[in-house]
């Protein structure tokens, strides 16, 4: 269990531009966060009739997953940094093995702050986001074991 290597240069950046701040302590917290989310299921989201609120939930899921690996490493996302520092974060460390939680975000703030009428999205859109959710959920639970504090 040791720091990442990949993208601590990165990290330090954030942490001196407040984007991330370390937590005091000796012990990993990425498990509480990592059990306080999950992806809803395919089925809920047919069943709500919802894709927007199924895909806003999905994207949550994996917003928590990313920040139960930074946590798990003594970090969490201030204010400022926000989601986007945990997609900072989790690319420079991480690489490709993360790029959906991106594309996530990225799709939830158009469907949260909407430039013009008729944004939503798609049944067949929240089942991938849900898909990819899990996915990133269970990447993150085999991470956690192989990181230690920042």
């Amino acid at each position: 269990m040791s720091r990442w290597p990949r993208g601590g240069a990165q990290i330090e950046q954030l942490i001196a531009n407040k984007q991330l701040q370390q937590v005091i302590g000796d012990k990993p917290m990425g498990n509480t966060y990592s059990r306080r989310r999950r992806a809803p299921s395919r089925r809920q989201a047919r069943d709500d009739q919802d894709p927007d609120s199924a895909y806003v939930l999905a994207y949550d899921a994996a917003r928590y997953s990313g920040t139960a690996i930074l946590a798990h490493q003594g970090l969490r996302p201030t204010t400022s940094g926000g989601h986007y520092a945990v997609e900072v974060a989790l690319r420079a460390q991480l690489g490709d093995g993360f790029r959906p939680f991106g594309a996530l975000r990225r799709r939830r703030n158009e469907l949260e702050y909407p430039t013009g009428p008729g944004e939503s999205t798609t049944y067949a859109e929240a089942q991938r986001a849900i898909q990819d959710a899990q996915g990133l959920l269970q990447a993150a639970q085999q991470l956690m074991p192989t990181l230690s504090i920042f």
